[in-house]
């Protein structure tokens, strides 16, 4: 502000001049206010240049008036002044507020004045004389007009100097709240000593508790247990979590034991082990009791035993583990009783089903239905438990049975629907669906034991425990398989089963379950030799009708009345032989049933050849016979593959090319 008016009054002067004049031949004034017979020396305080410096003075004398009281206010704060050289502002003021007159002693005239060289304006001295305003007239009113302009100077100077005054008081003002602001930055400047100081302490503190932590770290965090797991083990709900909570308790209970026995024994491990005692026993009895819920549940009616398998009891399988480790007489005692429950659980469902299976009528095949009997493809019936007829069946062609082998469908008929079933089976159907329920039910069950009781039991173990469970059901498997081959001379159907067998053999091989080969390899033992005895049956059929033939012609009379076509034992034989190889197409020439088929090969070549003899002297019509036989063999067996089926092609195709050229 006070700036401002400064700028306004220092070029006030400078447009301050005099009135132009008339002509004269005097020398103009310059603008310092110099006649032309003024000598060098200035006066003070009555020039225009003299109130600009004035003014710069002023305003270093303000600066410095301040630095100095600033110095005095004994403030340490760095300061950045420049010293002032210039006159006495109190002088300068002095000179400025005086009337303006001096006396004319003041004025001297020295060597510099006489030398000087003044300029007329080319008149002379008349001419000045003459001229109508008179110098001294001129130079009064010059003095006068200066002392007017001071006057008005002076107040704006004082104006100046109350705005100094101001600025002093408000610079005062500043240097106080610098002054206090110095004195709370010393404060803080402390504070943040101190807090520095602190903060070096509680660092060396820190480091120091990270260093004991990191000894002391493992040792507490081995032996300490939660608040929230001993409540969660004594009252929460066994879930997930629980599960969580036990194994924490196990690892603690682990570190308890290690330490314990070791010789380094202090007051909190000794604190430590009744909470951690009492807090096993606890969770051995919760586990008890939800173990044996469980196993309860499995005796409901109408209960699907794999579910809750799969969800209470795999789904908590680290229980029964702990449990091990730390009771094994409940936990085997619990392990019996589930054994005894799925013991009675398998054999009441199998005996339930096996009684609907029985319901299913089947073929019934006995002595009559062999090779040898002619008045097989006549005899038609079919026998249930009830001894109900049926329809009429072809015990020697395969036709659509072995569909069985290559259906896709691997799921058990249920109860129900084979109550409900009307229609005729073979014996392949009821031992198919029985051992296919068996297959997936000793899967899930063995799979279950293997997952739930290890590690805490040995695969031995388990095993052992698998065939107490299943030992009835099994059993009953063998029954049911006897009961169906008893009486049968079916050799479609055991050899429909034997391959069956086999199936569910690799199956189970392939699903890794170990436990059931005994059952298979003993229903194998049951096949066999039914299958074989059954061959040999057929064997015995047709030597007893070869046996039959008469020993010597028949009168010509009753030659010519014979026939060339095939024998109806021989489409027999053909239909038999292609369904055996169809079946042997993958199988290898180490079967028993390879034997059984080339001995009753022989028998059947036999036959026809002693059959053959029935046309006398008449050579062409024998081969004629034999050939049509033979070539009704081979076309029927043409479609079958295997190395098997190869072979006995090749061999007919020998015996059909021996009697060719009788055809």
């Amino acid at each position: 502000m006070w700036l401002d008016r400064l700028a306004g009054q220092s070029a006030s002067p400078a447009s301050s001049q005099p009135p132009s004049r008339g002509y004269s031949p005097a020398p103009r004034r310059s603008a310092s206010g110099q006649g032309p017979y003024m000598t060098s020396q200035q006066r003070p305080g009555l020039s225009q240049r003299n109130s600009s410096l004035s003014l710069a003075s002023s305003d270093s004398s303000a600066s410095s008036l301040l630095a100095s009281s600033r110095r005095a206010a004994g403030s340490n704060l760095k300061q950045t002044t420049t010293a002032y050289t210039g006159p006495d502002p109190v002088d300068i003021l002095g000179s400025l507020l005086d009337n303006g007159t001096r006396s004319s002693s003041a004025y001297t005239i020295t060597s510099e004045d006489l030398t000087a060289t003044f300029d007329f304006d080319g008149l002379s001295l008349q001419s000045i004389a003459l001229s109508e305003e008179p110098i001294p007239t001129r130079l009064e009113h010059r003095g006068q007009q200066s002392i007017d302009e001071h006057k008005q100077d002076k107040a704006k100077f004082e104006d100046l100097h109350q705005s100094i005054q101001a600025c002093d008081k408000i610079l005062a003002s500043v240097e106080s709240n610098l002054a206090s602001f110095r004195n709370d930055l010393a404060t803080v400047s402390a504070d943040i000593e101190t807090l520095q100081a602190r903060s070096a302490a509680l660092s060396v503190r820190l480091d120091n508790r990270k260093a004991v932590e990191k000894g002391l770290g493992p040792a507490v965090e081995e032996l300490s247990v939660s608040p929230v797991v001993v409540a969660k083990i004594a009252d929460g709900h066994i879930d997930e979590t629980w599960v969580k909570a036990l194994s924490e308790v196990d690892k603690r209970n682990t570190a308890y034991k290690k330490v314990e026995s070791s010789a380094e024994r202090n007051k909190g491990l000794l604190d430590l082990g009744p909470l951690l005692e009492k807090l096993v026993q606890k969770a051995v009895e919760r586990i008890r009791d939800f173990l044996v819920a469980q196993i309860k549940a499995l005796r409901s009616p109408h209960i699907n035993a794999q579910i809750i398998q799969q969800q209470n009891f795999l789904k908590f399988k680290d229980l029964f583990s702990f449990l091990h480790k730390h009771h094994p007489t409940l936990a085997n005692e619990i392990c019996l009783a589930y054994m005894n429950t799925m013991r009675w659980y398998y054999a009441n469902q199998f005996t339930r089903y096996e009684t609907a299976l029985k319901k299913i009528k089947l073929h019934v095949l006995d002595k009559l239905d062999v090779l040898g009997n002619e008045d097989t493809s006549r005899r038609g019936a079919a026998l249930t438990s009830s001894k109900i007829a049926g329809p009429p069946h072809d015990a020697f062609n395969i036709g659509r049975r072995i569909d069985i082998l290559r259906t896709s469908n691997q799921a058990a008929i249920s109860s129900y629907l084979a109550e409900e079933d009307q229609s005729t089976h073979y014996l392949e159907a009821p031992f198919r669906n029985f051992n296919l329920a068996l297959m997936d039910n000793v899967t899930a069950e063995y799979t279950f034991l293997a997952s739930f009781f290890s590690p805490a039991l040995s695969y031995s173990t388990i095993s052992r425990h698998f065939t107490y469970i299943f030992d009835p059901t099994l059993q009953l498997g063998q029954t049911l398989t006897r009961n169906l081959i008893a009486e049968t001379y079916d050799a479609i159907g055991l050899m429909l089963c034997v391959r069956l067998t086999q199936r569910f053999q690799f199956e189970l091989q392939r699903r890794k379950i170990p436990a059931a080969d005994g059952y298979m390899n003993g229903t194998s033992m049951l096949l066999w030799p039914r299958l074989q005895f059954v061959m040999n049956a057929h064997c015995e059929s047709v030597r007893a009708l070869t046996t039959a033939l008469p020993t010597r012609p028949p009168p010509k009379a009753d030659q010519a009345k014979l026939s060339t076509a095939p024998h109806v034992v021989t489409q027999r034989f053909g239909q038999l032989l292609h369904g055996i190889l169809s079946m042997c197409a993958e199988a290898g020439d180490d079967e028993p049933v390879v034997t059984s088929l080339r001995r009753l090969r022989s028998e059947m070549e036999a036959f026809l050849t002693k059959y053959s003899t029935a046309f006398g002297t008449e050579k062409r019509k024998r081969e004629r016979f034999l050939y049509t036989n033979y070539s009704l063999i081979l076309t029927i067996i043409s479609d079958a593959g295997g190395k098997l089926a190869v072979e006995e092609q090749e061999h007919f195709e020998g015996l059909k090319m021996a009697f060719q050229e009788a055809a």
